[in-house]
C-alpha cells in the first residue's frame, strides 16, 4: 500500500549548539515539539525520527514516538532519510522535516506533501516566503527564483534576482522543508555532487542540475530554526508567551 511518511532527521552533533534535539523548552525536548507538529499533518501516514544517536532514539521512544537508527557516516539529511525509506517499500511519498524547526505550521507541512503527491510534474516540493531586499542580502538566508508555474529556477546564497531595475520582481527566501516522490529521492541520493551544489553548498542544486523539477509554495510565516543558543531562547520566549496567553 502506498504511504506518505514524514521523516525527521536529527543529529546530536552540531558545531553551534550540540545536542539541540534534546534541549528542553517548557518541559519538552525540541525534537518532541517538532514531532507533535508533524502529528497534526492531515496527509502523513507515518512519522519517523531518523537519528544516528542513541540518546535521541531513546528520547523519542520515551515520549511515544517512532525512531530509527541510521549510519553515522551520512553527509546530509536526504541520505539519512533514504536509509530509512529503503527499509519501507510501502513509502511512496516523503516529507523531510527538519528536527530544529519546532514552529513549523502543520498547514505548511501539508502544502509540501500535497504538491508532490498531486502534481505529476513535481519530483520534489518545498516552501518559500517573500522577503525584503535587505533580507535578500544575507548569505545565510537562501534565496529562490521561480517560474510562472511556481517551479524553482535557481537557489542561491547571493541576492537573486540582481536588481538592474528596482521594485519589479519579488524576493523569496527558502524554507528548508522538502517533499519527495520516492523515485526522486532514490535518484537524487544516488547522484554525485554537482559543481553548483559544491559552489553554493546547497544540496537542492544537485536536483536542478540533473533536470529534476522542484515545485514551490509561498507561505507567510517566518520560521524560527534553532541553530544557536540565542535561537533557543527566542523559541522559549515564544512558547512561554503562548502558554501565558492560554492560562
Amino acid at each position: 500500500m502506498s504511504k506518505t511518511a514524514i521523516i525527521i532527521p536529527a543529529r546530536y552533533g552540531s558545531s553551534r549548539l550540540e545536542g539541540k534535539p534534546l534541549l528542553k523548552v517548557a518541559g519538552k525536548p525540541v525534537i518532541q515539539w517538532v514531532y507533535e507538529k508533524a502529528q497534526q499533518s492531515k496527509y502523513a501516514d507515518m512519522i519517523i525520527v531518523a537519528t544516528d544517536d542513541e540518546r535521541i532514539f531513546n528520547c523519542v521512544k520515551e515520549f511515544g514516538g517512532i525512531a530509527e537508527m541510521t549510519s553515522v557516516n551520512h553527509k546530509c539529511g536526504s541520505d539519512r532519510i533514504m536509509e530509512v525509506v529503503s527499509r519501507h517499500p510501502e513509502i511512496s511519498y516523503i516529507c523531510n522535516l527538519q528536527g530544529d524547526e519546532p514552529l513549523i505550521e502543520p498547514d505548511s507541512i501539508d502544502a509540501v506533501i500535497k504538491n508532490v503527491k498531486e502534481d505529476d510534474k513535481a519530483d520534489i516540493s518545498t516552501l518559500i516566503r517573500e522577503i525584503t531586499p535587505i533580507e535578500a542580502e544575507n548569505p545565510n538566508l537562501v534565496k529562490c527564483v521561480v517560474d510562472n508555474n511556481g517551479f524553482a529556477l535557481y537557489f542561491s546564497r547571493s541576492k537573486i534576482p540582481y536588481e538592474r531595475n528596482t521594485n519589479i520582481a519579488a524576493f523569496y527566501g527558502h524554507l528548508g522543508i522538502y517533499g519527495y516522490k520516492r523515485k526522486a529521492l532514490e535518484t537524487m541520493t544516488s547522484l554525485p555532487q554537482t559543481p553548483l551544489e559544491k559552489t553554493e553548498s546547497l544540496e537542492q542544486l544537485r536536483a536542478l542540475e540533473n533536470g529534476m523539477k522542484i515545485k514551490t509554495s509561498v507561505v507567510d510565516f517566518v520560521p524560527v530554526g534553532i541553530d544557536t543558543r540565542e535561537d533557543l531562547e527566542t523559541f522559549r520566549k515564544i512558547i512561554e508567551a503562548k502558554l501565558a496567553q492560554n492560562a
